[in-house]
């Protein structure tokens, strides 16, 4: 008999936005699946530098357009703040949009997000963007 793997640990994922149904949907969405653990919620981009200099995460949900500190903005301050570098690998932005992508493509990718989706993407295709974002090792 081969020995048994460990389980995987879950994916520890952070939610942000600025509508708080917003946030608890997708932390509805996501408590479905055993592979993702939603481990904070954040109002804004300020909340979620805060949390993930606390705590360790893995994947980052964080709609672009937040009333005090946005999505790019937040982005690039969690991916090189040396206090969230100390919890581990930074952990991988997925930024949100609720309007034209193109127009925020450059911010984002200048802040360095993983990816950029729309609110009204798919589960199984939300499910499969944070799986490579957690997966993701930049060489």
């Amino acid at each position: 008999m081969s020995p048994r793997r460990a389980p995987a640990p879950p994916i520890r994922v952070l939610i942000v936005d600025d509508s708080s149904r917003q946030r608890e949907g997708w932390a509805l969405l996501l408590g479905s699946q055993p592979e993702f653990e939603v481990v904070g919620q954040a109002s804004d981009g300020a909340g979620a530098l805060a949390f993930a200099r606390r705590n360790p995460v893995d994947v980052v949900l964080m709609d672009l357009h937040m009333r005090r500190v946005g999505g790019a903005v937040a982005a690039e301050r969690i991916r090189t703040d040396d206090r969230v570098a100390e919890q581990g690998t930074p952990p991988r932005v997925i930024l949100f949009a609720t309007v034209d992508l193109d127009e925020q493509l450059p911010a984002a990718a200048e802040a360095g997000a993983y990816a950029v989706l729309f609110k009204d993407v798919e589960p199984e295709a939300l499910f499969d963007a944070i799986r490579s974002a957690a997966a993701y090792r930049p060489s």
